[in-house]
C-alpha cells in the first residue's frame, strides 16, 4: 500500500491543476517502543537504509523528528520556533511540539543514516508526524518528503526553496479533501484497512500536511501531488518545527502593525482556547469563559445565560424574546473593588429591555459593537432598568456585546467595556470577540449538556433504586448505593427488601454486568421480576431459575449476578441462593465475629443450563447480615479476597447503629485507590420475632370454628394489652376464617396471630385456589368478605405453596 511512496515520476498537471502537483513521500510508522515498524520503499530511497535494515531498529537513528517520538525526553519540552541551519547528525532539527495528541512537523539538513558522513550532499528533509491513538501497537506516522527534489526537479530557484516549510490544514480549508481522503491509503504501510482506516481518519483529523510559502500560502501535499511554482515572493525565514496553529512569519513582517495586530489577536484566541474548558462543571467553565476576556482584551466582561442552560436542561427551545429572562451568572472586571457589585450584582434574573443594545445582540445573535458610549445612550440604557443609574459605569466606555452560541441557538452573550483610557473596541476586535464568544458557547454548551445528562442520569438512577423502609418484620435494614466514578454515574446495581407472608422478609442484592443505560435498564427489568417471583413465595432457588430464563429470552447480552435471601424471623433461619454473586458477610451478635458465608456459587443469570442451590443459616436475635455488590470490594490490580477480607474486618467493628455500621465499612473500603464500579451495600440486623410475640391454634374445617376462633383472638389480644384492636380483629378473623372453612378440601384451617410493630394474621387451609374480590349485588347473601377485609386491613393478600394458600391481613395497632 505504500506504491505512492516507490513512484517517483512527477505526471505532468492538467489544465485545472493550479493549487497542486505530486510529490514523493517517505512513510514510516513507529511503534510504542520508539523502534520503527514500517518502512516505506520510499524512506528506503530518501534516507538510503533498506527496509529490512530499519524495521525493529530505533527510530531517532533514522530520523530527524526525536522530539515527537514516544517517550522522548524532549517532549516535555515548550514548543519553541527555530531557524533552519546546519550541524551534523540526524538530531540536528528536533520537534519540541511533544503534547500528546498535537501533529508537529520541521525540516533538517542531515547526513543520510545510510551513507558515510560527508560522502555527498547533506539531506533537506520536510517531515510531518501524527501521534497515532487507540488499539495496536503503531504510535507515531511519519511522512518525510526530499526539499532538494523539489528545487531540482521542479525547476525553484533557492530563494523559494528557502520559503517552503512543513505546516498542516483542516481538510474543510481546502478543496482537496475529498482528494486527499481518497488517496491517502495508498501510501499507508500495508497494514490492513482497519488500521489504515484509523490512521487516515487520524490524519483528517489533526490536519493533513501542506507546503507553506508564507503565512497566505498553504499548498496540500498528498500522494503524487507537489508544489506548483509560483511568482517570487518577499524571502522568509524557513520555520522548524511547528504546530498547526503556527503561522509563517515573512521577514519584516513585525514592522506590520496591522500584521502584528492580527497575530495579537490569534495568540489571544489561543490562549483563551487552551484555558476554558478545563473542567465539565457548568459553574466553573462559566468562571473561565468570563475572566478569559479580562484584562487583556476589556476592562469589564459579565456573563448571561438563558435560565434552562443554568439550570442543566433541555437545549433552549427557539430563540429568545422580550420575555426570556437572562441569569447574570458571572462579572470579570479590573476596576476598584466593589464598583459593580451593587448596579450589576451576580445571580440577578430579568429580561432585557427592547431597545437596548443588549436585546439586540441577543434576538439577532450577531455582535453589537458601540465604539463609545455617549452620554445620551448612557442615559437611554440606563433609563430601560428601574432603579439603576449604570451612567457612572458605561458612559464613555467602548461596548461589545457578543452573542453566545451553539447550533445557530443563542444561549445567552456576554457585555465587554474598555475604560476610555483604552483603545476602542473596532471592526477586528468584533471579529475577535465574535469568535471568543462562538469557542465560550461551545465549551458552555458542552457544559450544559454534561450538566444535563448528570440530572438524567441521577433522576433515572434514584428511579430505579428502591425506597427501602428502615424496618421490617423482625429485622432492621440499611443501605447505601455510590455511583461509580465513570462517566455517566449509571449502573446496574440494585438492592432490595421485600415484605413476604408469615412476617418473613426477602433481601436481595445484584449486579448487572457492564455500565450505563443498557445496564440500568435490564437491573430495572431483573428487579421488577424478583418482586414479581418474590411475592409470589417462589422459593429462592427456583426464583433463580426463573430469573435466569428471564434473562436468556431477553438476549444474550443479558448477563447480572444476584443474591436472594429470605429471613424467617420465627424460625430465625436464613434461606440463601446464589447466582455468581459475592457470599455475604454474617456478624455474630454473640461474639462479634464474621465470617463470609460458604454458599453455592451458582452462575451469573443469563447463562443458562447451570443449576442454583438454596441454603440454610440458623441465626439468632442481634446478628447482622451485609450484602453489597462487588465495586465495593474489587479494585484493578489487587486480589478480590483481600476486599472481602477487609469488608468481613470493617462489618465486625462495633457501631451505635446501623446507619454508622455502613458509614464505617464504605470508609474502610471506599478509601482504596481504583474504585471505578457503582457501589450498593445493605445490610439487616436480624433481630427475630421472641416465642411470647407467636400464637397459632388449629381449627377443624366446621362452620362452628369461626366462632371459636372470635373467642381466641379476643383473649390473646388482651393478653397483650390490646383492647381497642379487638372489634376490628374479630371481624376480620370472622370473614377470613368462614371462607376458609367453607372452602377448605382438608379438615384442619391454621389460624397464626404476629405482633410486632403491627398484628398479622395468618388463615391457612388446604385449597390451594387463590380467593377472588367479587362483586356482590344487593340481594347477594355472600361475596362481600374480601370487600371487607380490603376496607378495614391495613394490608392484606394471598400466596399459595404446595397443596394449601395463606390468606394474611394486618392490622395497625393503635396508639393509647
Amino acid at each position: 500500500m505504500d506504491r505512492g511512496s516507490e513512484r517517483d515520476a512527477a505526471p505532468g498537471r492538467g489544465a485545472g491543476d493550479i493549487a497542486a502537483g505530486r510529490i514523493p513521500l517517505a512513510v514510516v510508522v513507529v511503534d510504542r517502543a520508539g523502534t520503527v515498524s514500517h518502512w516505506s520503499s520510499g524512506a528506503g530511497r530518501l534516507f538510503g537504509v533498506s527496509r529490512e535494515d530499519a524495521v525493529g531498529r530505533p527510530a531517532a537513528d533514522l530520523l530527524p523528528v526525536s522530539g515527537a517520538l514516544p517517550d522522548d525526553p524532549d517532549e516535555s519540552a515548550t514548543p519553541d520556533v527555530h531557524p533552519l541551519h546546519d550541524g551534523p547528525g540526524p538530531d540536528l532539527e528536533l520537534s519540541l511540539g511533544g503534547h500528546s495528541g498535537y501533529a508537529t512537523a520541521g525540516r533538517a539538513r542531515l547526513d543520510p543514516p545510510g551513507r558515510a558522513r560527508g560522502a555527498g550532499d547533506r539531506l533537506d528533509v520536510l517531515w510531518w508526524a501524527y501521534p497515532l491513538v487507540g488499539p495496536g501497537p503503531s504510535r507515531l506516522l511519519v511522512l518525510a518528503a526530499d526539499a532538494t527534489r523539489l528545487r531540482d526537479e521542479r525547476g525553484y530557484d533557492d530563494e523559494t526553496a528557502e520559503r517552503i516549510s512543513p505546516g498542516f490544514a483542516r481538510h474543510t480549508e481546502l478543496p482537496a479533501s475529498e482528494e486527499l481522503e481518497r488517496r491517502l491509503p495508498d501510501i499507508l504501510p500495508n497494514m490492513g484497512p482497519g488500521l489504515s482506516a484509523r490512521i487516515v481518519s487520524q490524519v483528517l483529523e489533526l490536519g493533513y500536511p501542506v507546503l507553506e510559502f508564507s503565512q497566505y500560502d498553504r499548498v496540500p501535499v498528498t500522494p503524487y501531488w507537489g508544489v506548483p511554482r509560483r511568482p517570487g515572493r518577499t524571502r522568509a525565514e524557513a520555520v522548524v518545527p511547528q504546530q498547526r496553529t503556527s503561522a509563517v512569519v515573512p521577514a519584516g513582517a513585525e514592522q506590520d502593525l496591522e500584521y502584528a495586530a492580527v497575530r495579537e489577536r490569534l495568540e489571544f484566541l489561543n490562549e483563551v482556547s487552551s484555558g476554558i474548558g478545563t473542567s465539565l462543571d457548568l459553574g466553573e467553565t462559566i468562571r473561565e469563559v468570563t475572566s478569559a476576556a479580562v484584562p487583556r482584551f476589556a476592562d469589564f466582561a459579565g456573563t448571561h445565560l438563558r435560565a434552562a442552560v443554568l439550570a442543566g436542561e433541555g437545549f433552549p427551545d427557539g430563540p429568545p424574546d422580550a420575555s426570556t429572562v437572562m441569569f447574570r451568572v458571572w462579572v470579570e472586571h479590573n476596576d476598584e473593588p466593589g464598583r459593580w457589585d451593587d448596579t450589576v450584582p451576580v445571580g440577578e434574573a430579568f429580561a432585557f429591555p427592547e431597545h437596548t443594545p443588549f436585546y439586540q445582540c441577543m434576538v439577532t445573535g450577531e455582535p453589537v459593537l458601540v465604539p463609545r458610549v455617549t452620554e445620551e445612550l448612557s442615559e437611554r440604557i440606563s433609563g430601560e432598568f428601574e432603579k439603576r443609574d449604570l451612567r457612572p459605569l458605561i458612559t464613555g466606555r467602548s461596548l461589545l456585546i457578543v452573542p453566545l452560541k451553539a447550533r445557530n441557538v443563542v444561549l445567552g452573550f456576554m457585555v465587554l467595556m474598555r475604560r476610555p483610557d483604552r483603545p476602542r473596541f473596532d471592526d477586528m476586535d468584533r471579529t475577535t470577540g465574535a469568535e471568543l464568544a462562538a469557542r465560550a458557547g461551545l465549551v458552555l454548551d458542552n457544559a450544559r449538556m454534561y450538566t444535563y445528562q448528570e440530572n438524567v442520569a441521577d433522576t433515572l438512577q434514584d428511579s430505579m433504586l428502591p425506597q427501602i423502609t428502615p424496618r421490617m418484620a423482625g429485622c432492621d435494614i440499611a443501605t447505601r448505593y455510590l455511583p461509580g466514578t465513570r462517566l455517566g454515574r449509571i449502573g446496574g446495581d440494585w438492592f432490595d427488601t421485600i415484605k413476604l407472608p408469615g412476617s418473613r422478609t426477602a433481601l436481595v442484592v445484584g449486579d448487572v454486568m457492564g455500565h450505563g443505560l443498557n445496564s440500568a435498564a435490564m437491573m430495572g427489568q431483573l428487579r421488577t421480576a424478583v418482586q414479581t417471583m418474590a411475592t409470589m413465595e417462589t422459593p429462592p432457588a427456583q426464583l433463580l431459575r426463573n430469573l435466569d430464563d428471564l434473562a436468556r429470552r431477553l438476549g444474550d447480552a443479558y448477563l447480572a449476578t444476584c443474591l436472594y435471601a429470605v429471613y424467617d424471623p420465627i424460625r430465625g433461619e436464613l434461606t440463601l441462593a446464589n447466582a455468581g454473586h459475592i457470599p455475604p458477610v454474617l456478624v455474630r451478635a454473640e461474639d462479634g465475629s464474621s465470617e463470609l458465608l460458604d454458599l453455592p456459587t451458582g452462575a451469573p443469570v443469563g447463562v443458562g443450563g447451570v443449576p442454583f442451590e438454596a441454603a440454610r443459616v440458623k441465626v439468632r436475635p442481634g446478628d447482622r447480615l451485609v450484602l453489597c455488590t462487588d465495586g465495593l470490594v474489587e479494585v484493578r490490580g489487587s486480589d478480590i479476597g483481600e476486599g472481602l477480607a477487609a469488608l468481613c474486618e470493617s462489618a465486625a467493628h462495633p457501631a451505635a447503629s446501623m446507619d454508622d455500621a455502613c458509614d464505617t465499612i464504605i470508609r474502610a473500603l471506599n478509601t482504596r485507590g481504583g474504585r471505578k464500579d457503582d457501589v450498593a451495600l445493605l445490610m439487616a440486623r436480624l433481630n427475630g420475632i421472641p416465642d411470647d410475640h407467636v400464637a397459632a391454634w388449629q381449627l377443624d374445617a366446621d362452620p362452628r370454628e369461626v366462632a371459636r376462633a372470635r373467642r381466641l383472638v379476643r383473649r390473646q389480644l388482651l393478653d397483650w394489652g390490646l383492647p381497642q384492636t379487638v372489634e376490628t380483629a374479630e371481624l376480620l378473623v370472622s370473614e377470613v376464617v368462614t371462607n376458609a372453612v367453607r372452602h377448605a378440601e382438608g379438615h384442619r384451617v391454621g389460624l397464626r396471630v404476629v405482633r410486632t410493630d403491627a398484628l398479622l394474621f395468618e388463615v391457612t387451609d388446604d385449597e390451594p385456589t387463590l380467593p377472588a374480590m367479587l362483586n356482590a349485588g344487593p340481594h347477594d347473601e355472600s361475596g362481600r368478605g374480601l370487600r371487607v377485609v380490603s376496607r378495614l386491613a391495613r394490608e392484606w393478600g394471598a400466596s399459595a405453596s404446595g397443596h394449601h394458600k395463606t390468606v394474611w391481613f394486618e392490622q395497625a395497632i393503635a396508639a393509647r
